[in-house]
């Protein structure tokens, strides 16, 4: 039955789309998650979800990041979003903005299993920008994608912004620009309950999941190089390979944690942080305007208190709120 019960839940995460509209959509009600399964017994025999790959491990210590403060951004517009601009103006003939995120984070941005639309924290956090900058929060275009494809993504002009659980860093900055920090979360570690495994020392010789792309590769590697990395594309395949066995723990952010331990009650999160992760929104190089435009609508909702609506809705399992993060301007 405890088989049965986590075939079920591995079909649940794994169902995701190409690309979803949001426009009419009903909110579940506050704090809704979808439902997830139990720890199935440790099988074998199970195939590892399509694109899962071992990391190699790292010849050398990996060269420490440097850049003056990547977390700053660029100062809003005065006066809100409203300035026109070859970039904003695009977005607004287009009549929706067309945002990258995935439907494998739970609690930041998942597909609703009754009503079929994506919710979440990102998500409503890109609805508040096509709110200011469309006038209607559900001319929003959601184009589901991994980790690795943020960046490309957001060259290639597939998509106007990234509302994906995305680190600023400032190897990412080299390639696209960011918004203020929207959120700050902390990597850390997520296995089942009995298990030896409390923290970071514990991961030598066992086979950890993360998402290919992601800055807990780079982390985890850092932090214990004798573990061996199992990458996946998307948070939810964390979840199946943990329930098949597959894997010893997963490593990520402890907001993306949550939403996978919030769907099987066997898993627990543990040990210290691993580092400290800022959230941004990514946006193309050549969009400054976009930038700012992105930050203003950012700096109404920390002061509007939406930021902290929206936080209690979906992340409240995690902790009382914290309150936004305080913006940091370069210019």
């Amino acid at each position: 039955m405890r088989g049965r019960r986590a075939l079920v839940a591995a079909a649940a995460v794994l169902v995701c789309g190409g690309l979803v509209t949001g426009c009419t959509e009903n909110s579940p009600t506050a704090g809704h998650v979808p439902p997830g399964g139990t720890t199935a017994p440790h099988t074998t025999e199970a195939p590892l979800p399509e694109g899962a790959a071992v990391a190699p491990s790292p010849t050398a210590p990996p060269v420490p990041e440097q850049c003056a403060n990547p977390t700053a951004s660029l100062r809003p517009f005065p006066g809100g979003t409203g300035q026109p601009s070859p970039s904003l103006d695009r977005i607004r003939e287009r009549g929706r903005l067309v945002v990258g995120l995935d439907t494998g984070s739970n609690l930041f941005s998942f597909r609703d299993p009754i009503t079929g639309t994506v919710e979440g924290f990102d998500a409503d956090i890109a609805r508040e920008v096509a709110r200011d900058l469309l006038g209607d929060p559900n001319r929003v275009e959601f184009r589901i994608m991994s980790s690795a494809d943020r960046i490309p993504a957001l060259q290639d002009r597939r998509v106007d912004v990234v509302v994906k659980t995305m680190s600023i860093t400032c190897e990412r900055r080299e390639q696209v620009d960011f918004s203020t920090v929207y959120f700050l979360a902390q990597q850390r570690i997520l296995t089942t309950k009995g298990s030896d495994i409390r923290d970071v020392a514990d991961l030598a010789g066992k086979r950890v999941c993360t998402a290919a792309g992601s800055t807990s590769l780079t982390h985890l590697q850092q932090a214990q190089p004798a573990a061996t990395v199992l990458t996946v594309p998307s948070w939810a395949d964390c979840l199946v390979v943990l329930q098949q066995g597959q894997a010893d723990a997963a490593t990520s952010d402890d907001s993306i944690l949550a939403g996978l331990a919030s769907q099987d009650p066997y898993l627990q999160i543990v040990g210290g942080s691993l580092s400290s992760e800022p959230y941004g929104i990514g946006i193309n190089k050549s969009d400054p305007d976009l930038v700012r435009s992105v930050n203003a609508s950012l700096e109404r909702i920390r002061q509007d208190g939406t930021w902290s609506r929206l936080y209690d809705r979906w992340l409240g399992v995690l902790e009382s709120s914290p309150g936004p993060p305080a913006p940091t301007y370069q210019d």
